[in-house]
């Protein structure tokens, strides 16, 4: 009764924050929909972000559904992320810290031969707030613009997982994406009575659907190898809302004071996305240690209806790819002498193209690639029976000063709780 209890009000709490929280302080959650996410839990994240050739008893897998079919226990899992993150410019630095729901997830296994999860996590966020000036000739400010924004998507998805033989499963997963976005730009110009301020308010949903595979063969040496693949199928984010355009004016405490709607425009559109693949390959024994490569690829994104990613846009979207390299250790999973040698210790490193091309000269011609390299390690710390507190650390950097752009420096903590248990579905019987 009182693990049902938790369990009940940890999924409020999740389901409240992930909807409510602002995630993000990235300047480059400006483009698109925004900052994306990998849909990785903390275990995965601690291991470079490698999953599509793994799979565990009893450790959900965002990565490939196929990994279900190995799940033997019933786990609930709730992820949070802190990031810290120092943006530079140019000779200015600045820092900020967000914290954040990464996931609630649910998993259980279906017989001894399949196994289903279903869960909600973030898709992508924005969380802005920028701001340019221009001077003219005597070095004294003639305009002021301030760039905002704001919102998110989050996805809700299920995924099932079979054998088809000992050695080789299959795996299907469908999500519904969904979110709100709101983008803003005010224009303040020097000697003018009033302001101007673009509002861009969008609603985005659409859904995917990825199919997986896993094959495993264990040696006689109990050395097992691994491998692995995912397609997610092409698939749209619509985007429906409004534009307005309208005066304004400021309060002594910098509160706006709307005056007259210049302009209102309906917002029609899409983000298409492309196939993506994503194949691995893993070495390891069975509770002791495991070793894996992953690479994932995607074409160019590309929008429809839309203003943001066209030919006259400060930002651009080309292939998108990512490297992952990473494993665990696990010293002795029945110690009695020690506990340490009962946590579980991983590491993994991350090289990613994010797909985003951006222009920092302000002529829409010269486009520099945004990329994100992550080093990560990890501790997966044993609780009563065999649920556990995943801790992750994760250190890297996003961007490049070149061409009047911004570089990222960021730290994430993450942090999960697992709890699993064999019987959550059993009725307890009273003899």
């Amino acid at each position: 009764m009182i693990r049902n209890i938790l369990i009940n009000f940890f999924f409020f709490i999740s389901v409240t924050t992930i909807l409510a929280q602002r995630t993000n302080s990235s300047p480059y959650s400006y483009f698109g929909f925004g900052e994306e996410f990998k849909a990785t839990t903390v275990e995965q994240s601690a291991m470079g972000g490698i999953g599509v050739a793994f799979s565990n008893y009893k450790f959900i897998n965002f990565t490939n559904p196929a990994a279900y079919a190995d799940l033997r226990f019933t786990t609930y899992s709730v992820g949070m992320l802190n990031n810290d993150l120092t943006i530079k410019s140019g000779t200015t630095e600045q820092s900020s810290t967000s914290t954040s729901l990464s996931y609630i997830a649910f998993a259980f296994p279906i017989g001894q031969k399949a196994g289903f999860s279903f869960g909600m996590q973030p898709v992508s966020s924005i969380g802005y707030s920028l701001s340019t000036s221009i001077f003219d000739s005597n070095d004294v400010r003639t305009q002021i613009s301030l760039f905002e924004g704001n919102g998110g998507v989050n996805r809700i998805y299920g995924s099932l997982g079979f054998k088809v033989t000992k050695d080789f499963s299959l795996g299907i997963e469908g999500d519904f994406n969904f979110g709100n976005i709101e983008n803003s730009v005010a224009v303040l110009r020097a000697d003018v009575a009033l302001s101007t301020k673009y509002n861009e308010v969008t609603a985005v949903s659409g859904g995917s659907v990825k199919i997986g595979a896993q094959y495993h063969k264990e040696f006689k040496n109990k050395l097992m190898i691994s491998t692995g693949a995912t397609v997610k199928l092409s698939n749209s984010l619509n985007v429906t809302g409004n534009d307005y355009l309208y005066s304004l004016t400021f309060s002594g405490t910098g509160s706006e004071i709307p005056r007259d709607t210049i302009s209102s425009n309906t917002i029609a559109g899409s983000f298409n996305i492309p196939i993506t693949t994503n194949v691995g390959i893993g070495f390891g024994k069975f509770d002791k240690w495991y070793a894996g490569v992953e690479y994932e690829s995607q074409d160019a994104l590309t929008t429809l209806g839309l203003l943001s990613g066209g030919t006259n846009s400060p930002y651009n979207y080309g292939k998108s790819s990512r490297f992952s390299l990473g494993g665990f250790y696990l010293p002795k999973l029945n110690s009695i002498s020690s506990y340490w040698e009962r946590v579980t210790y991983r590491a993994g490193i991350r090289f990613e193209n994010t797909g985003l091309l951006v222009d920092g000269s302000g002529n829409n011609t010269s486009f520099s690639q945004i990329d994100d390299f992550g080093i990560s390690f990890g501790l997966g710390l044993p609780l009563q029976r065999l649920s556990t507190i995943n801790m992750g650390f994760e250190f890297g950097k996003r961007g490049t000063l070149q061409n009047n752009l911004i570089q990222e420096n960021y730290f994430n903590l993450r942090v999960s709780l697992s709890l699993t248990d064999i019987n959550w579905f059993v009725q307890r019987k009273i003899d």
